[in-house]
This record gives C-alpha cells, sequence and structure tokens, in this order.
C-alpha cells in the first residue's frame, strides 16, 4: 500500500527557514560558540600548548564576512605580546559575534620558542611591514575591501604606521585602540631621565635604547619624547579617513601619562573606562582583558548597534 506524502507542520517550514536565513547570514556555514575568559592571560595555555599557532576562532582562511559585519578584523599585539597570549579575551568575543578574526606575530627575534612568542621587539617599521603583508593576505582570502584594527599597546603604533607610512588607509576603515601610547610610553618618567641623562652628556638615544634594555628595538622608540614619534606624528597622530577609538584607563602604568592615548581629533573618540564606572582598576595589561572594555571595542566596531556597556570589579594585571 503505498505511503501517503508525509505533512510538514507549518511550524517546522518556519523554523527551517529561519534557520536557512541565519547560515546564510553567518557566510554560509554555522559558527561554533567559543568560550570567552576575560582575563588578559587567556591565551597562554594555548600558546603552550601549540607553540606559534592560532586561538580557535581566529585565522580562519575560509571565512567569508557577512553582511552585518563586512571587515574582517585584525588584532595587533603589544609589546612581548603575540597572536595568541594577547587576545585570548578578544578573538572568541568577536568570533561569537560573527567576525572572520586575524591575528598575528610580528616583530619577533630570531631566537627559540618561548623567546620567539615574544613579539613587538623589531623596529616598529619592520613590525608594520609585515602586518601589511598579512593584510594583504586577510584581504584577498576574505575578499573583502577593507579590514578593521583592533591594536593593544605598541600594536596601536605599529597599526598606524602601517596606516600612515605603508599605504594602509585606503585598507582600514576603523581603528580601536586599547591603551595605546600615541604621544609615548613612560612619558613623564623619561623626560626626568632624560634631563638628568643631559647634565651626564648622554644623548636621548643611546638613554632611551639603554631604558629598553638594548633588545627591544620597538621600546625605545615609542617611548615619549623619541625621534622616530616625532616623525611619525610630524604629520598628526591620525589618518584623515580612518575612524578611531581610544580606550583608555587612568591606572595605565606604561601608556603614561594615560592621556597619551587620548589625542583629540574630528575623527576619534576618547574613552575612559573609569569614566561612571570607579571600580574599574584595570591597567595596562587589564584593560585588553576587561569586558568593560570590549563592550566599548565592540560598540566601535559596529556603532549602529550599541550595547550596554557593563560597570563590574576589574581588578589590575588580569581584567
Amino acid at each position: 500500500m503505498p505511503r501517503a506524502p508525509q505533512r510538514r507542520a507549518p511550524g517546522f517550514l518556519l523554523l527551517t527557514t529561519v534557520l536557512a536565513v541565519l547560515c546564510t547570514a553567518l557566510g554560509g556555514t554555522a559558527r561554533a560558540e567559543y568560550p570567552v575568559d576575560y582575563n588578559f592571560f587567556a591565551g597562554i595555555p594555548y600558546e603552550l600548548a601549540d607553540p606559534g599557532g592560532s586561538l580557535p576562532g581566529s585565522n580562519d582562511w575560509s571565512c567569508r564576512p557577512s553582511a552585518a559585519h563586512p571587515n574582517p578584523v585584525v588584532l595587533l599585539h603589544g609589546t612581548a605580546g603575540g597572536a595568541q597570549t594577547n587576545w585570548g579575551a578578544y578573538v572568541p568575543l568577536l568570533a561569537n559575534e560573527g567576525y572572520c578574526v586575524y591575528a598575528l606575530n610580528y616583530g619577533a627575534l630570531d631566537v627559540p620558542w618561548p623567546l620567539k612568542a615574544m613579539g613587538g621587539m623589531r623596529p616598529v617599521p619592520e613590525s608594520a611591514q609585515e602586518v601589511a603583508v598579512f593584510v594583504d593576505r586577510v584581504l584577498a582570502a576574505t575578499g573583502a575591501a577593507k579590514v578593521d584594527f583592533i591594536g593593544h599597546s605598541q600594536g596601536s603604533l605599529v597599526g598606524n604606521y602601517f596606516v600612515k607610512r605603508l599605504g594602509g588607509a585606503d585598507l582600514v576603515e576603523k581603528f580601536v585602540s586599547i591603551a595605546g601610547p600615541w604621544l609615548g610610553a613612560y612619558g613623564e618618567q623619561m623626560n626626568l631621565w632624560r634631563t638628568i641623562g643631559q647634565r651626564l652628556g648622554v644623548d636621548a638615544d643611546t638613554l632611551d635604547a639603554g631604558v629598553s634594555g638594548g633588545i627591544c628595538f620597538g621600546c625605545s622608540q615609542i617611548i615619549g619624547g623619541s625621534t622616530f614619534l616625532a616623525a611619525l606624528n610630524g604629520d598628526g597622530v591620525y589618518a584623515p579617513n580612518v575612524a578611531y577609538t581610544n580606550i583608555a584607563t587612568v591606572y595605565d602604568e606604561i601608556a603614561y601619562p594615560y592621556t597619551s592615548g587620548l589625542v583629540e581629533a574630528p575623527n576619534a573618540v576618547n574613552i575612559v573606562v573609569q569614566d561612571g564606572c570607579p571600580s574599574d582598576f584595570s591597567e595596562h595589561l587589564a584593560i585588553a582583558g576587561s569586558p568593560r572594555a570590549a563592550a566599548y571595542a565592540l560598540n566601535a566596531l559596529d556603532p549602529a548597534h550599541p550595547r550596554p556597556v557593563p560597570c563590574e570589579f576589574i581588578p589590575p594585571f588580569t581584567g
């Protein structure tokens, strides 16, 4: 006896349609949900388990940006950071939000691991050239016209050198700087040391190199008052066609004073995480593992769909 054709309930058909639309919006594939650990050190176990690897959710070269998030996000680590060690909170957060997320190690010395995992040691222009090559690869793989940057600490200056000096201004739309020392790190402390050095007959560049240990060549360049920063900022801090969002903390002990990262401009939005939230004690490291700073970053990437910014106790160092 022939079997009567099965009827699909209207609710089932509606559910199927919704799932198909969602799948299409996400680029044709279902996205995994990654656990988000708001801790600056959350990526270190991944680097220990897979040296030089990629955090789950990042560097998926088959990822296709959605209409909601057409720009891939490239994460630029700070001094001694890396693709995994600096971004344990941000990679899963952004991937869960539907972004194509990419991170690289740049500026590493030619030394064995684990020292090789510490990026940002080479001169900023060399690191920026590595970023340029990486951005080209991201754009070619995703088919996107532009990327968005999130930089932490030195990563902001490396990204800005690419934008301003290596032709990146046409390739970057939004630039989120977290504790970025636009005007230099250790500003007030270094002014004191330079004054002492001058009286002892030591020139500023020699003193800066000595303070950074002569190993981290990028460090001496990002110190406040360096000849490198004077040249980079000689035509203004920002590229005029890029939208910048600066996220800073009053407790920053490296991008010091913290106002170094809050340069005013028509195309820059400046945010201090303690404004309206005195329980936030994040400093230079913890701000890159803070849910409050992360919410500001998400809103900067997608200002058309702002979400509430939490205020809670944020401890220093970890976030």
